[in-house]
């Protein structure tokens, strides 16, 4: 059992499809959006896969809406079992976001490689929400396997930076377009590492 309540609910639902792409989503009690887990049978190099998701300084201009990302120095988070990062996203025609989070890499469990990541509550409440609506929760995980890999997410924007018309659609609409995200975030990272 991990300390991880998002990865044990993961991994409770987690298995490689024989082809193709499959997705699940589930609720949790008193937040807005659903966790959801997408994972595309694919080849790949896991160890490469691994590298690119922890080039954080390079997400822009290689994973789509990434406006701004870079690590942050921590003594707290040593690499590579640990990063801190910044980010700001561009949801289209939506709103920009932003967070700070911290990434684990877990190493193997159960047959996946396993790098999840964690908002950083306290360091994100610090962020201007004049360069973008803060997050209230981002949680999430990358799952590799050499003929799968699997993304999960747990996001919602803080509704007092996003107001009640943009909140719906960035947690009701986010619901409805996961599937389509999940699998458009796997197949670019799995691009770039190529």
């Amino acid at each position: 059992m991990s300390t991880n309540p998002l990865l044990d609910r993961i991994f409770a639902r987690l298995y490689k499809p024989a082809s193709g792409f499959k997705f699940e989503s589930w609720r949790i009690p008193g937040r807005p959006t659903s966790e959801a887990l997408g994972v595309l049978a694919v080849q790949v190099d896991v160890e490469r896969m691994v590298e690119r998701i922890k080039d954080v300084d390079s997400y822009r201009g290689n994973i789509d809406h990434v406006l701004e990302s870079r690590g942050v120095q921590d003594p707290a988070y040593a690499p590579p079992e640990h990063l801190r990062f910044y980010q700001r996203l561009n949801i289209p025609m939506v709103a920009e976001v932003q967070f700070e989070n911290v990434m684990h890499d877990h190493g193997e469990r159960d047959g996946w490689r396993v790098i999840s990541w964690q908002l950083l509550q306290a360091e994100t409440d610090r962020l201007n929400k004049r360069a973008g609506a803060r997050f209230d929760y981002n949680d999430g995980a990358w799952l590799l396997r050499e003929d799968a890999v699997g993304y999960a997410l747990s996001s919602a924007p803080r509704k007092s930076d996003v107001g009640r018309v943009k909140f719906a659609l960035m947690t009701k609409g986010a619901d409805v377009t996961a599937p389509a995200v999940l699998k458009n975030n796997i197949e670019g990272m799995v691009r770039w590492a190529r």
